[in-house]
């Protein structure tokens, strides 16, 4: 199966360098190259999918003579992890890369089959040269088909960190997403280079942009789900750099999806159109390069890389390439037509397009500090989350700002009678909200919080104007119920009403974020068992300790009960606990007991969650009474072990078992005796509706992606079609 699998990468490479020429002599207007080259991409896919199986096949049997299952996976690593251990690894990660650019590229060019006779040739091009790059690179430096002799008896494991449902599924949401927005980037290319600068491009691509936006969202959540879950620290955003390099391309991609529209209507900001979707397919790939150099720190990077340098050429041949062809195409790219009013929706969109990119800009510039801090100091100097909140927290308000105004206003211009009709509801309903959360004492303290607030419910009640008008209009076209008349709006143009969706879950996601970061309290404790303290308005009391081994996963888990009660009455019992992994530490700074406490641990955390927010609890028990113990076992087994052969499978299960009862020796110890722990303890208000937020926004691109059904065209009077017009077809 190993043979296989190589003998198809290798094939999956040549299948893609004659695609690519294929593709190059279709451009000459020969179909039959074109057709060709075409299949060459559907070739690419089916032997790129024969090396994921053959990859997964052998995590699922541990097939430890392959040194990517030996190096991230072992016999006791559960059956689920090892099947999404693949990404884990660089050489994982690149297959997944390629798998999915040749499943997303085979969809677009089958798609397109029988369109765009002259883009085609040269997107197919781009799609394969990128195929190239990555089967090729995977073949050079990172090939996951490497094999090891010896065979070791045991893997390394999958790092426990990684052992969590949200990172099984975040990383190949975040590549699919980047790797999506190759397709409008390839077709991009191809209509610069041919001077096809229409809208026809982009009506080929933008389900495969609005694919990509969603799939990297929903990576950002799951992303910051496990780091609030898994990483005992509190929160779910640390402007960390892979975080961060996840977000640009997601922000750029956003003001792309606004751009478009444009574009399509008024066949306008071409040049804004291709330099946007260029950026922000170089982000992307930005991104891949952040997770793998190894050039920042970053809690997100998992292990060293040996590709980085490849990866930021390829950056380098994006960026210089699209800014010279897009340079060479600007008499094409020119538009006759401007924006005639700012109080048009094109004007807000431009609005909205340049505070999205400011926030890229400056979420570029603190990501990238300390690189440049070094080249001109020689020390690198890193920005805090301070600095990135100072900076980034005017443009989110300006945003939701936008985000409201924008659905409320038509194209290309918006009589001053309308914009008193349209805006007096929401601005109440906004002033409204500011004049009540003024009036508690928390939100007084918290100015930008408040206006967030406020701004934020201007939005929510200019995107519920908009369904009750269009609801109200349709009813007094056809009759029939509210929740019909809804029903038909997102059936007749799911594009648009899923977009307000995705605004309103926008808007209520950050309204937890504010919520969350500008009201949350955090305690850190130092308790025994028995001893009690007061967080806000909850009494918390360490009870009793924990403790609990997990034979198949190498798991030593020490844990609390937390009892805690609100104003007197009891409120939640909490439970949580650090976890410690064998086998997972430096191999060569700790004995066999004492690698279980050196390497990866991991956070259990306690937490109650309701409407209004988290109560969080994580701790760290301080292990310093266990240290003589440990050491004297560490000792007797390490004197047990002098002389035994590694062949000698007898004495290998006999110093596991004897690990084992020092292990459990320990264990007991600690529940007789328990040492004091560390607790952080944050109350969280409005944490939930971050999810709820985001959810409601991943339901609106689904609705927004989802294909419409074929309307059947019916003949109507022309005072029914004017009303319609002006009354749900203003966009």
């Amino acid at each position: 199966m190993i043979t296989l699998g190589a003998a198809c990468l290798f094939l999956a490479l040549l299948v893609a360098v004659y695609g690519v020429i294929a593709a190059l002599c279709g451009t000459r207007g020969d179909r039959r190259f074109t057709d060709s080259s075409r299949r060459a991409v559907y070739a690419f896919g089916a032997l790129l999918t024969i090396c994921v199986v053959v990859i997964e096949a052998a995590f699922a049997r541990t097939d430890l003579s392959l040194q990517v299952v030996a190096d991230h996976s072992s016999t006791t690593t559960p059956g689920f992890y090892r099947l999404t251990a693949m990404w884990s690894s660089q050489e994982g990660s690149l297959l997944l890369w390629a798998w999915v650019l040749s499943l997303t590229s085979s969809a677009v060019l089958f798609a397109t089959r029988h369109k765009h006779r002259e883009i085609a040739p040269w997107a197919t091009a781009v799609l394969m040269g990128l195929g190239v790059f990555f089967t090729g690179l995977m073949l050079i430096d990172a090939n996951p088909f490497a094999r090891l002799s010896p065979v070791p008896p045991e893997g390394v494991g999958l790092n426990p960190l990684l052992r969590h449902p949200a990172m099984a599924i975040h990383p190949p949401m975040l590549y699919s997403g980047y790797v999506f927005f190759s397709i409008p980037f390839a077709f991009a290319v191809g209509a610069l280079v041919t001077r096809r600068l229409d809208a026809s491009w982009i009506r080929a691509t933008r389900r495969f942009a609005l694919i990509a936006w969603l799939l990297l969202g929903i990576g950002i959540l799951l992303g910051a789900r496990w780091s609030y879950s898994e990483l005992g620290w509190g929160g779910y955003w640390g402007w960390d750099p892979v975080e961060n390099a996840s977000l640009m391309p997601w922000l750029t991609g956003t003001a792309f999806l606004h751009s478009i529209m444009v574009q399509e209507r008024r066949g306008m900001l071409k040049v804004w159109n291709v330099t946007l979707i260029c950026g922000t397919f170089s982000l992307a790939l930005l991104g891949t390069f952040l997770v793998r150099s190894g050039i920042l720190q970053s809690i997100h990077a998992f292990g060293a890389s040996t590709v980085g340098g490849p990866l930021l050429a390829l950056i380098a041949i994006v960026v210089i390439g699209s800014a010279l062809l897009i340079v060479s195409r600007l008499d094409d790219l020119r538009s006759a037509k401007r924006i005639e009013s700012l109080a048009s929706r094109e004007a807000v969109f431009l609005i909205n397009n340049l505070l999205l990119i400011g926030l890229a800009a400056v979420i570029f510039w603190g990501t990238f500090f300390p690189l440049i801090s070094e080249l001109f100091t020689g020390e690198k100097a890193s920005l805090a989350a301070p600095w990135f909140n100072r900076y980034t927290t005017p443009l989110a308000i300006l945003l939701v700002l936008f985000t409201g105004i924008g659905p409320l206003l038509a194209w290309r211009r918006v009589s001053l009678d309308a914009i008193k009709r349209l805006f007096a509801r929401p601005a109440l309903v906004g002033l409204a909200a500011a004049i009540a959360l003024f009036a508690l004492t928390h939100a007084r303290s918290k100015p930008l919080a408040l206006i967030v607030f406020s701004l934020a419910a201007f939005t929510l009640a200019a995107l519920v104007q908009e369904f009750a008008r269009g609801a109200a209009a349709y009813r007094s076209l056809t009759g029939g119920s509210y929740p019909r008349a809804l029903l038909a709006l997102f059936s007749r143009n799911r594009r648009r009403y899923g977009g307000y969706v995705v605004h309103a879950g926008l808007a209520v996601l950050l309204i937890a974020v504010a919520a969350s970061s500008s009201f949350q309290t955090s305690r850190d404790l130092r308790l025994r068992p028995g001893q009690s303290a007061t967080v806000d308005d909850y009494r918390v009391t360490y009870e009793k300790a924990t403790a609990q081994i997990s034979p198949a996963e190498q798991r030593l888990s020490f844990g609390s009960v937390l009892a805690v009660t609100k104003d007197g009455k009891p409120y939640a019992t909490l439970y949580p606990s650090r976890n410690y992994y064998a086998g997972v530490g430096d191999p060569t700074g700790g004995g066999p007991v004492r690698s279980f406490f050196e390497g990866e641990a991991t956070s259990e955390v306690g937490r109650r969650t309701t409407v209004g927010g988290d109560l969080w609890t994580a701790m760290q028990p301080d292990l310093t009474s266990l240290n003589p113990l440990i050491n004297g076992a560490d000792r007797h087994l390490e004197k047990m072990a002098r002389g035994v052969s590694p062949q000698n499978a007898k004495a290998g299960q006999a110093l596991g078992f004897l690990q084992g009862l020092a292990i459990r020796s320990i264990e007991k110890r600690y529940l007789k005796d328990p040492p004091p722990a560390d607790f952080r303890v944050n109350v969280n208000p409005l944490v939930t509706w971050i999810w709820v937020g985001g959810a409601i926004a991943v339901l609106g691109g689904l609705v927004a992606i989802w294909p419409a059904p074929e309307v059947r065209r019916r003949r109507v009077s022309d005072v029914y079609a004017a009303r319609l017009a002006r009354e749900l077809g203003r966009a």
